[in-house]
């Protein structure tokens, strides 16, 4: 009967590993993957990861013929570094890359400046840490003083080298 039950159990398992590897639905993986233009990669990959604390998971290229025929640039090779809150495969991809070129637009001052994507939100467990990282860094935090939404959630708003905003909550 033990045997039975340690098979039952070993059953059970693979059954939901396999539904979570394969989801259903329209969609074959429920992680988004977002790409991000940035003027100065190095600069940008270091504000995520010393300021935000985000990690660097990878980098990959795509030669200048390829990101033609795939329609992404008009024959520019593309280098893209991966980033991500967590080293993990259920985590999204925030990925950096960088053409050289000057920004076509001012940076934003306000998320009504631009149309398209402005802001992204990042959820901590503990806000203070980040702030400290912000400040020592001498990053402007554009929403002032910490906001309290909740009994113990508290918001911050900066930006990225570029002009991105980033909403930062979790308690203090």
């Amino acid at each position: 009967m033990k045997n039975f039950v340690v098979i039952l159990l070993f059953f059970l398992f693979a059954i939901a590993t396999k539904a979570q590897n394969n989801p259903s639905g329209e969609f074959s993986n429920p992680t988004i993957f977002v790409g991000s233009v940035v003027t100065d990669l190095d600069k940008s990959v270091s504000f995520y990861t010393n300021i935000i604390g985000m990690k660097k998971t990878g980098a990959f290229s795509v030669d200048g013929e390829k990101a033609k025929e795939l329609g992404l640039t008009d024959g520019k090779k593309i280098d893209v570094t991966v980033l991500k809150l967590e080293d993990s495969p259920q985590a999204n991809e925030w990925k950096l890359m960088s053409f050289g070129t000057k920004p076509g637009h001012k940076k934003p001052n306000y998320l009504n400046d631009n149309i398209g994507m402005q802001y992204i939100t990042i959820l901590v467990n503990h806000l203070e840490p980040v702030m400290k990282r912000i400040e020592n860094n001498e990053i402007k935090i554009l929403s002032g003083n910490p906001s309290k939404l909740d009994e113990n959630r508290f918001f911050i708003l900066v930006q990225d080298p570029d002009g991105t905003f980033i909403e930062l909550i979790g308690p203090m």
